[in-house]
């Protein structure tokens, strides 16, 4: 009798489980970037997805719009708005077995922002001492910008692919923006000074990070030069996995840390960095590992295009960088699936602790700076020239602190190729062709606007070389829409080298107050 009485209270606790993961499995989900204050893209084909039962007819409404379907064997479902018109607020209701709402939703522009540090730099330096803008507290109080939301990408890496991203949307204000992308508000702020539309942000940024972080492994796999990236990354996991005693190491480290990182914390003091991981998934340098948990779960939510801002840690494989940035800007737009939405990027700053006296002294961010000129071959793309944005009171600080200035770059760029304003100048001047005339070279520009300035009444970085190879320090001068450049102690010229340095001083701007990009007219050595 007890044993029977046993089997059947054993049945029936098996039988509340069982209908307890019924009726969680049960429960409409949708994505995690759809919840309270998200943005939707206008104008535009607009996915919501989620999960439910197998099988379960699932509705989503926004306003007077309804769409429906059915969630596939896996669970998965996805419903398709075409052509939303700006505003809000509204709510959106997702009903199936069970019902949920999201509220405070606008319909407005959506921009992905995504690079390594310079990105993820935040307007207010909080705990970490990096980050903070020129102007912190003036930039924070007058953050004012209700339509303007920012979802940020917590930092997730994974060697496996991920449906979905952690983060939360937040508004603009002067709770929130302290620790919120300096470059990628900026932007956003001077946007909607010009198009008066709500701005939604999808921030996925993560200091010393490479490009190659950020593109699908199958996208690299069997690329003759990026294949080399997977197989050295494929050495340090089977390393890793028999190295038992660094994973101690690391664990007893990481323990004494969470107390000392909570104590500080409580104290008021700077954030305390974490012991290493030295796990290669938790490496931003390794391939694949940040597409695969911070950028494949927002596919495919609607967007208007994307903002990059890195290159800093590419230095290793400057020589493909060109290579890398292509892969990863054509991949993005074939996993979207939207076309060739635009891609706008900055072209890295000038850094080093005095200007460079050498000419034409070269190195790994002249190299990475002519690729990311390159990346302009590749449609609707645009770059927003920064070699005159060094840190003035640091020029050696890898994260400048006038954000501003880029923001107001990549507006203009979005506002030409994304918004099709015509007039705007949005682009400094763009090395076009040259042309020999006796011991003069002619620089002929693209881009250019309708003026040519030397900054200061004077042209600085140029210099030239004859067959010798030899560059030495020219004097130019703008004639007409040409810049004409010599030496004499070059009396055939062959070949002109602007800004082609680490930390150059530059001088040549248009009208609109935007710089040349740095550029050389030979391709002797790389």
């Amino acid at each position: 009798m007890n044993n029977f009485s046993s089997k059947n209270n054993s049945l029936f606790i098996l039988l509340v489980l069982l209908l307890g993961v019924a009726s969680v499995k049960a429960d409409v989900k949708p994505a995690s970037l759809f919840v309270d204050h998200m943005v939707l893209q206008r104008n535009s084909i607009v996915p919501i997805w989620g999960t439910a039962d197998p099988n379960e007819k699932v509705t989503v409404q926004i306003g007077k719009a309804s769409r429906s379907a059915i969630a596939a064997s896996n669970g998965k479902w996805m419903v398709k708005f075409s052509k939303l018109e700006s505003g809000g607020p509204f709510v959106i209701t997702v009903s199936g077995k069970n019902a949920l709402t999201i509220n405070d939703v606008y319909v407005g522009e959506v921009w992905v922002c995504s690079g390594q540090s310079n990105m993820d730099m935040t307007v207010a330096r909080e705990d970490r001492y990096w980050c903070g803008v020129i102007n912190e507290k003036e930039e924070v109080a007058n953050a004012n910008y209700p339509l303007i939301r920012v979802f940020d990408v917590d930092f997730t890496p994974s060697q496996t692919v991920k449906e979905e991203v952690v983060g939360k949307w937040e508004i603009v204000s002067p709770q929130t923006i302290g620790h919120i992308s300096a470059a990628a508000y900026f932007f956003a702020r001077d946007l909607q000074k010009k198009l008066k539309l709500p701005i939604g942000l999808i921030t996925t940024a993560y200091g010393a990070s490479t490009a190659e972080a950020w593109i699908r492994e199958e996208a690299m796999s069997g690329d003759p030069l990026l294949q080399p990236l997977l197989d050295a990354f494929k050495i340090k996991l089977n390393k890793y996995a028999v190295d038992t005693a660094a994973q101690q190491v690391y664990q007893v480290a990481y323990a004494k840390w969470k107390i000392d990182a909570a104590k500080a914390k409580a104290e008021g003091k700077d954030e305390l960095r974490s012991p290493r991981n030295p796990n290669p998934v938790f490496d931003q340098h390794n391939p694949s590992v940040l597409w695969n948990g911070m950028v494949n779960g927002i596919l495919p939510y609607a967007i208007k295009g994307a903002l990059w801002y890195q290159g800093e840690s590419n230095s290793p494989t400057a020589n493909i960088y060109q290579h890398i940035m292509e892969t990863l800007i054509t991949d993005w737009r074939e996993q979207w699936a939207q076309g060739n939405f635009p891609f706008i990027y900055v072209q890295l700053a000038n850094i080093g602790k005095t200007y460079d006296s050498i000419p034409a002294k070269g190195g790994a961010e002249a190299i990475k700076r002519e690729a990311q000129l390159k990346n302009l071959s590749l449609p609707e793309t645009a770059m927003v020239v920064a070699i005159d944005n060094a840190d003035p009171n640091d020029m050696n600080n890898v994260h400048p602190k006038n954000k501003q200035e880029i923001g107001r770059r990549l507006s203009l760029a979005a506002q030409a190729i994304a918004y099709g304003d015509k007039k705007i100048i949005f682009s400094g001047p763009v090395y076009d062709k040259m042309k020999v005339k006796g011991s003069n070279i002619h620089i002929e520009f693209k881009n250019q606007g309708r003026n040519l300035i030397a900054k200061d009444r004077e042209l600085k970085g140029f210099a030239i070389a004859g067959n010798n190879k030899k560059f030495v320090w020219a004097s130019a001068r703008i004639q007409g829409n040409t810049v004409v450049v010599s030496s004499p102690e070059v009396l055939q010229p062959v070949a002109v080298r602007y800004g082609w340095s680490s930390n150059p001083a530059t001088s040549l701007y248009n009208e609109a107050n935007l710089p040349a990009s740095p550029f050389r007219t030979d391709n002797w050595e790389k």
